[in-house]
C-alpha cells in the first residue's frame, strides 16, 4: 500500500521501521505497508522477456569465480544469518531464504544488500505478507504479475523461489526502464515513482546489511 497523502519521511520510515520489528507469524497471511506495482501495457518483446527471466525455478546453484569469492559468500552468509535469526529462527530455513536471496539477486545484476532491504520494508521478512491493495509474499508482488509473466497462478507467489524470482525480475524491468537510475526504478515497484519516501526507507534498511556484511569482512 502507497504511503497516505501528506505523510513524511519520518512518518514512512516510522512505519518501515515498526513493520521491520514485527515478529513472524508462520503461516498466517497479515497485512503489510507496500507493494503496489502498477499494471501497465508491454510491448510483445518484454512480456517475452520478462517471460523468459522468471522460468526454470530449478533450486539455485552457487557457482564461484575463485576459492576467495567462495570464502567471501560464506562471511555474508554467517554475518546475514546471525541478524536474520530473530525473524527466522530455524535454520534450514533461514539459510536457504539467504541463498535464495543471493541466487536470484546475483541473477537479476541487483545488489543483494538492496534486495534484503527492500524485503525488510515490504514485508519485514514475512512469506505469507498481504497488502491492503493484493500484494502478496516476501517481495510484495502484485497477482497482476502471474497472468502478465507466468502462468495465472497467483498461489504460487508465496513460494519463495518464485516470490523473489518475480521481485527481482521485476525490479531489474524497472531499473532498466529508468536507465540506471534506482531511485526511481523503487519509486515504480512501489507504486509510488518520483515520491521519496519508499525509496529512502528501503535504502535505510540497505545500508544496515551493508554494514553488517563489511563487519564481517
Amino acid at each position: 500500500m502507497n504511503p497516505q497523502p501528506g505523510s513524511g519521511r519520518r512518518d514512512c520510515l516510522r512505519r518501515a521501521a515498526a513493520l521491520a520489528a514485527a515478529p513472524l507469524l508462520g503461516s498466517v497471511a497479515v497485512p503489510a505497508w507496500a507493494g503496489g506495482q502498477l499494471e501497465e501495457p508491454l510491448a510483445d518483446s518484454v512480456r517475452t522477456a520478462l517471460s523468459s527471466a522468471v522460468t526454470g525455478a530449478a533450486p539455485p546453484e552457487l557457482r564461484f569465480a575463485s576459492t576467495e569469492a567462495r570464502l567471501d559468500y560464506l562471511r555474508w552468509l554467517t554475518a546475514s544469518s546471525e541478524r536474520l535469526r530473530p525473524r527466522k529462527p530455524e535454520l534450514a530455513t533461514r539459510l536457504e531464504f539467504l541463498q535464495t536471496v543471493w541466487y536470484e539477486s546475483k541473477r537479476a545484476g541487483l545488489e543483494v544488500s538492496l534486495v534484503l532491504g527492500l524485503v525488510q520494508v515490504e514485508s519485514a521478512f514475512r512469506k505469507f505478507a498481504i497488502s491492503s491493495v493484493g500484494a502478496r509474499g516476501y517481495m510484495q508482488i502484485m497477482p497482476f504479475w502471474m497472468r502478465v509473466i507466468g502462468d495465472g497462478d497467483t498461489a504460487k507467489l508465496f513460494h519463495m523461489q518464485t516470490n523473489l524470482r518475480f521481485g527481482c525480475v521485476i525490479l531489474r524491468h524497472y531499473l532498466d526502464r529508468e536507465q540506471g537510475d534506482m531511485y526511481m526504478a523503487l519509486g515504480r515497484y512501489n507504486g509510488s515513482r518520483g515520491q521519496p519516501q519508499y525509496p529512502n526507507a528501503v535504502f535505510a534498511a540497505q545500508r544496515r546489511w551493508e554494514l553488517d556484511a563489511s563487519r564481517a569482512a
